[in-house]
């Protein structure tokens, strides 16, 4: 393999290589094993980066090799720069050294490359306090084909990303590490679902609550891709990462696992995930903390989750035992400080459901003024499932201030986003650039937002501001599609008695044909017996 020119030939080869394991062991586990190579690959050519500059910075000052040689131990010159400290059995260049199994010493054991890799690991948690427990440990058990392992790290030696520097080295793996991501969210299908949310849907979330300054949560955090889209909002905007404090919650531990190696990546501070995977419901790991942005993507109407009906969060109303959709929204609510929002990406069913006392919960929301906004999303966003999905925003004020100069308290914006997007194959579409900017404009216009570009109006068929009188008339149904009409374009200019006419001739020219062929069919049946 040589190394690729461009990023998409970098991420194409890689990905070819990866799927060398594909076949010899479950996709989970192949997911694990290709994830926690990228990373250990990224740590160590962040950390070689980091030597050349010392190195470069000492022989400037006129120190001999001796010395040169001492500094370059130095820990403390690595992780003042963010750079993990790679012990030097846990380097990238003695892995593939011995990548084909390691000789052993004299009166030794012999160690295969998955063992010397889950010993690099180990190494790593254990010399990086904010690695500790993170990391998989799995590359030497048995049901790992060593031999592709071995050519694996051989394929994966050949690509370099130091050379402008430890933050492009950054960029490029972070870059891979989310490729990697979605790839496998595409291959599991339905379950990838619930570590990977798609890149336009995050962006939409990120784009409208445009989290610049405070805590940003997300309590079922998956593999932490809010939390890599704010800071990536945050580089277009104040350029400073460290204006947010990253906190959320995740239950499944590989998962978990994951989303603490990708804010790694990123050079995030993942001591906000906890120091291990739990459930929301059960134990809320950051009780007293009040959040300024909450971005979250929870699992869909989840039957069996860890409720209890004298629980402080249900300020709406207790949510039904077997969907926890509503409990989600109220757990988010509950964790808002005084002038936080949130976006939370439900199914649609939310915006209307009245089983199990859900349309009181809703009710009880609106009458309280804490939502904001609504967006109805196109169907196929996400791979794997076919559920439709909306975006509800919340905010504990809307009146005028520094989240807006507009006053909309008693307002709502809805907006049937559904007609944008396009097809990136015959079973997913995404959002393009324009796209996500018309419905975060819209927002922002509406709350009048320094970033707003031009004035908010409504559009037929796209957008609204409702006042809580027209919800009521409605019955607290928020599905934006009954409010915002149809399109300019889209209206019936056809006279209603013109139009009976025409569908009624169609509708006798169908049933004509219809006996027709019945006629056909039942002769060709008399003729077989």
């Amino acid at each position: 393999m040589t190394t690729a020119t461009t990023m998409k030939e970098l991420k194409d080869t890689l990905w070819k290589a990866a799927d060398k394991l594909r076949g010899s062991m479950d996709a989970s586990q192949y997911k694990d094993v290709v994830l926690g190579l990228v990373f250990l690959k990224y740590v160590t050519d962040a950390f070689e980066t980091r030597r050349q500059e010392i190195r470069a910075e000492l022989e400037e000052e006129g120190l001999d090799e001796e010395f040169i040689l001492e500094d370059l131990e130095d820990i403390d010159a690595y992780l003042e720069k963010n750079v993990f400290w790679v012990a030097p059995e846990a380097r990238w260049s003695y892995l593939q050294q011995h990548s084909k199994g390691k000789t052993a010493e004299p009166g030794s054991e012999a160690k295969s490359i998955g063992r010397l890799i889950d010993e690099a690991m180990q190494k790593l948690m254990t010399d990086n306090e904010s690695l500790s427990g993170t990391l998989p440990v799995i590359f030497g058990r048995d049901n790992v084909d060593q031999r592709r392992l071995g050519e694996l790290v051989d394929m994966f030696s050949s690509t370099y990303f130091t050379a402008d520097g430890a933050e492009r080295a950054r960029d490029l793996l972070g870059e891979v590490y989310e490729y990697f991501l979605e790839k496998f969210a595409r291959a599991e299908g339905k379950r990838g679902g619930e570590f990977y949310t798609p890149r336009p849907v995050v962006r939409t979330l990120v784009e409208i609550l445009e989290p610049t300054k405070g805590r940003v949560y997300d309590p079922c955090c998956g593999s932490g891709g809010m939390f890599v889209q704010a800071e990536k909002f945050l580089e277009t905007t104040t350029h400073d990462p460290s204006a947010i404090a990253i906190y959320g919650q995740e239950l499944n531990e590989r998962t978990w696992r994951m989303a603490k190696m990708n804010l790694a990546i990123h050079a995030l501070n993942s001591k906000g995930l906890g120091e291990r995977w739990g459930d929301t419901f059960a134990r809320d790991i950051h009780p007293n903390i009040a959040m300024d942005y909450v971005l979250a993507n929870p699992p869909f109407n989840i039957k069996d989750w860890a409720r209890s009906e004298e629980d402080p969060r249900w300020v709406y109303g207790v949510p039904p035992a077997r969907n926890a959709n509503f409990a989600w929204m109220q757990h988010i609510i509950s964790k808002l400080a005084a002038d936080g929002e949130a976006g939370v990406v439900m199914a649609n069913g939310t915006m209307t459901s009245k089983s199990s006392g859900e349309g009181d919960i809703r009710k009880a929301m609106l009458e309280d003024d804490i939502v904001s906004c609504v967006i109805a999303l196109p169907a196929q966003l996400f791979r794997g499932t076919g559920i439709p999905v909306c975006v509800w925003y919340f905010a504990k004020s809307k009146a005028a201030g520094k989240k807006g100069s507009i006053d909309r308290t008693g307002q709502f914006l809805l907006i049937d986003a559904r007609d944008l997007g396009h097809m990136i194959d015959r079973t997913e579409r995404t959002f393009s650039n324009e796209d996500i900017h018309r419905i975060a404009n819209t927002f922002r216009t509406w709350r009048g937002r320094p970033s707003a570009e031009g004035v908010y109006e409504d559009v037929p068929g796209f957008c609204k501001s409702v006042s809580l009188d027209e919800i009521r008339t409605a019955d607290y149904a928020l599905t934006p599609g009954r409010y915002v009409g149809f399109a300019e374009n889209e209206k019936d200019t056809e006279p209603i008695d013109e139009k009976i006419a025409r569908l009624t001739t169609e509708l006798t020219n169908a049933l004509d044909e219809s006996a027709r062929l019945d006629a056909i069919i039942r002769e060709q049946l008399g003729r077989l017996q």
